[in-house]
C-alpha cells in the first residue's frame, strides 16, 4: 500500500480527506500517508506538474498505489471502499441513498457558502488587496475551476448581500443537522454510526466557527451538542492540528467576523 496525499493545512476540502483517512485508521501524516503540502499562496496547485495530477488545480488530490484520485467527496467514498473497516457509509441501501443526498447538498450548498466568508474575511484582503484589475482579471482566467466565483467577488472580496446569503446557506445546514439528529435520535446525523456525512460537513463548521460565526447555531441544541461529540473524537484532533485553522495560519491578517461587520459598517 502506497498512500500519497496532495493537501493544504487549512484547505476544508483537504480536511475531509484527513479526516476520513483519521477515522480508517490512518492518522499520521509522513507514517500512514505521505504527505505533499501544497502552497496556495504561491500557486503550487496552478503549477503544469501539479495540473498533470489534477486538471481542477485544486487540493486534495489521492494517489494511492500509482492511482490518481481527484475531488474530495469522490475520494471520501474511495477510501470507504479501500479500507472498509471501520465501515463510514449505512450497510443497507436506503440508509446508503439518504447519506449520499446528504453528501450531494454539502457539496452543492454549504461548501460552497463556506468560500464566500473565508475569501470575503481573509484570503482576498490578504492576497490581492493590492492588485491592479487587470492583474487580477489576468489569475482569473489562469484557473481551469472556479472562474466565476473569483468573478464575482473584488479584489477586497465580497459584499454583504453575499455575506449574509452564505450564512443562511450555513444556518439552514445548521437546522437540518438539527431535525435529522432529533429524526434519528441517534449521536450523529445518519443516526447511531458515524459516516462519512459527518466527516464531510465537520471542516465546513469549523471553518465557520473559526471565523467568528458560532452564532449561527446557538439556538440548536442538538446541532451544538453533535459538535461537542465531534471535536472529542481523535480524528477531529489528528486532522486539525497546528496550522490547519485559517485563524492560526494566517494569524497576522486575520480578524474575526464580528471585527469585519462592524469595520465594514454591516
Amino acid at each position: 500500500m502506497k498512500l500519497e496525499l496532495y493537501h493544504t493545512a487549512h484547505s476544508t476540502c483537504s480536511q475531509k480527506v484527513r479526516l476520513t483517512l483519521a477515522e480508517k485508521g490512518l492518522p499520521e501524516r509522513g507514517k500512514d500517508w505521505i504527505e505533499h503540502e501544497v502552497n496556495l499562496g504561491k500557486f503550487e496547485h496552478l503549477t503544469p506538474e501539479y495540473l498533470k495530477l489534477n486538471p481542477n488545480g485544486v487540493v486534495p488530490t489521492l494517489v494511492h498505489n500509482g492511482n490518481i484520485l481527484i475531488e474530495s467527496s469522490a475520494i471520501m467514498e474511495y477510501l470507504d471502499e479501500a479500507f472498509p473497516d471501520p465501515p463510514l457509509l449505512p450497510s443497507d441501501i436506503v440508509s446508503r441513498a439518504r447519506a449520499r443526498a446528504w453528501m450531494r447538498y454539502i457539496d452543492e450548498v454549504p461548501t460552497v457558502a463556506v468560500r464566500v466568508p473565508s475569501f470575503s474575511n481573509l484570503l482576498a484582503p490578504m492576497r490581492y488587496a493590492q492588485t491592479s484589475d487587470d492583474d487580477f482579471a489576468s489569475h482569473t482566467e489562469r484557473l481551469p475551476l472556479r472562474k466565476q466565483f473569483y468573478q464575482r467577488m473584488t479584489q477586497k472580496g465580497f459584499g454583504k448581500k453575499e455575506i449574509d446569503y452564505a450564512k443562511f446557506q450555513i444556518q439552514q445546514t445548521c437546522e437540518r443537522i438539527e431535525n435529522s439528529l432529533s429524526d434519528n435520535q441517534g449521536p450523529w446525523i445518519m443516526g447511531e454510526q458515524f459516516t462519512l456525512v459527518d466527516a464531510q460537513v465537520t471542516p465546513l463548521i469549523d471553518r465557520m466557527e473559526d471565523l467568528g460565526y458560532a452564532s449561527l447555531w446557538d439556538a440548536l441544541p442538538e446541532m451544538s451538542a453533535w459538535w461537542q461529540r465531534i471535536k472529542e473524537r481523535p480524528s477531529y484532533k489528528a486532522t486539525f492540528y497546528e496550522v490547519a485553522p485559517i485563524s492560526v495560519r494566517y494569524q497576522s491578517h486575520f480578524k474575526s467576523a464580528d471585527e469585519l461587520e462592524k469595520e465594514r459598517g454591516y
